[in-house]
């Protein structure tokens, strides 16, 4: 055990690293956006094209290393997918016009996709509960790091292209990191108990047979909605906040940093709580708060009311993604799980991007307090998702494993 358990660690740290990484771009637009629309004298609404272009590249790239990973080894597609990430980050910083800034969105969304694929897929195989949660809630430091960076770069007279920039320098120093562990990679050691040998990973299945489960399917759905809440609360709080509320672009700025940061504390001490209680159980729970979080931000009420709604949202859905994929063999055999997650990112990056985008526009429109009512929509529909998903019968391969709740 002690031979697998120090490669097993340092993989462990660095899929943490990879994660904070892979926040900090979607924690800068939200702050940055005023700044990049004025520059380019764009429209509010415009952010709808790079959400677009970066949902393209994330949901293309997701899918295909899902299906790929085996054979083009996770590894290596972490190093380049990194890399690929850190050269759309310098182009941030240089694009002149904003049409070349929608062009490193697609590239950006593309290196993306596959390193939430590949690091999720070799997750659901080799951490349990604890882990997976807490390696999402490293995300969660990430998108809560990228409003802090942004706002410190933007109250120091700098330009928003510095938050960029200082960003594309964190994923160079991490495609490094992969290049130097890309043959500690490829030795996958799903995890198993003291004294266990861990489970054989089962052999190729027809791609037919994957596609054709009804729970891959409701389970994409499930992760578009879910990232949708995500996302919209992240991306328009700002806005809420300094044009509807009258809160400072400074405090707003810190404000969903807040947010953020809570979705980061949440998996922190939810990972723990998932052992204890079940997923389940914990599933329900999260899924109520973001309701209730919710409602909060969609009062009439003064700019601390919804700040306290956007926390409970963030420490409410912490647990919600890291779980679902976690437990994706469960739903649908072992033998489905690497292609399944990676449509599961595939769906979460469509549903994340499409969604908030629309929202966007009907706040960019109508006003920027049907944000509330929009998150209200999206966390109820959730939970219906989430009670539907429990009362279907398990569709579970021969080889299927025993979740955390087993």
């Amino acid at each position: 055990m002690s031979v697998r358990t120090a490669p097993r660690l340092s993989l462990l740290l660095l899929a943490y690293f990879a994660f904070v990484s892979l926040g900090l771009p979607d924690g800068l637009l939200g702050v940055g956006w005023p700044s990049i629309s004025a520059d380019f004298a764009v429209p509010t609404e415009a952010v709808g094209l790079l959400l677009t272009a970066s949902t393209a590249g994330y949901l293309t790239s997701s899918v295909a290393a899902g299906f790929t990973i085996s054979r083009l080894g996770i590894g290596w597609l972490l190093a380049g997918s990194t890399g690929l990430t850190c050269l759309a980050l310098v182009g941030y910083t240089a694009s002149p016009v904003y049409a070349l800034l929608i062009g490193c969105a697609l590239l950006l969304g593309f290196g993306g996709g596959a390193i939430d694929s590949g690091l999720n897929a070799f997750a659901a195989g080799a951490f349990g509960p604890r882990h997976m949660n807490w390696m999402h809630a490293f995300f969660g430091l990430g998108v809560a790091l990228g409003p802090l960076i942004m706002t410190t770069v933007l109250a120091t007279g700098f330009s928003w292209r510095w938050g960029y920039g200082i960003v594309a320098a964190a994923q160079a120093v991490l495609a490094v990191s992969f290049v130097l562990t890309v043959k500690a990679w490829s030795r996958r050691e799903p995890a198993a108990g003291a004294g266990e040998e861990p489970p054989a990973r089962p052999a190729p299945v027809p791609v037919r047979e994957t596609l054709t489960l009804p729970a891959v399917w409701f389970g994409a759905l499930a992760f578009a909605v879910y990232v949708a809440v995500e996302v919209t609360a992240g991306l328009w709080a700002y806005l809420l906040l300094t044009e509807g509320r009258g809160l400072s672009a400074t405090v707003a700025g810190i404000c969903v940093s807040g947010y953020w940061g809570s979705l980061f504390v949440g998996r922190v001490v939810q990972g723990v709580v998932a052992e204890r209680l079940g997923s389940s159980t914990v599933l329900t729970g999260s899924l109520v708060g973001m309701v209730v979080g919710a409602v909060l931000v969609a009062l009439p009420a003064p700019g601390w009311v919804a700040v306290v709604g956007l926390a409970i949202i963030g420490f409410g859905a912490a647990p919600v993604f890291p779980l679902l994929t976690l437990t994706t063999a469960e739903r649908v055999g072992v033998e489905h799980a690497d292609r399944t997650i990676g449509l599961q990112i595939g769906a979460a990056g469509l549903g994340g991007a499409a969604i908030p985008a629309g929202v966007g526009v009907l706040l960019g429109r109508v006003d920027v307090e049907l944000l509330g009512p929009a998150l209200v929509v999206l966390s109820v529909a959730l939970l219906a998702l989430y009670a539907a998903s429990t009362r279907r019968p398990a569709r579970i391969g021969a080889t299927a494993a025993p979740g955390p709740d087993a």
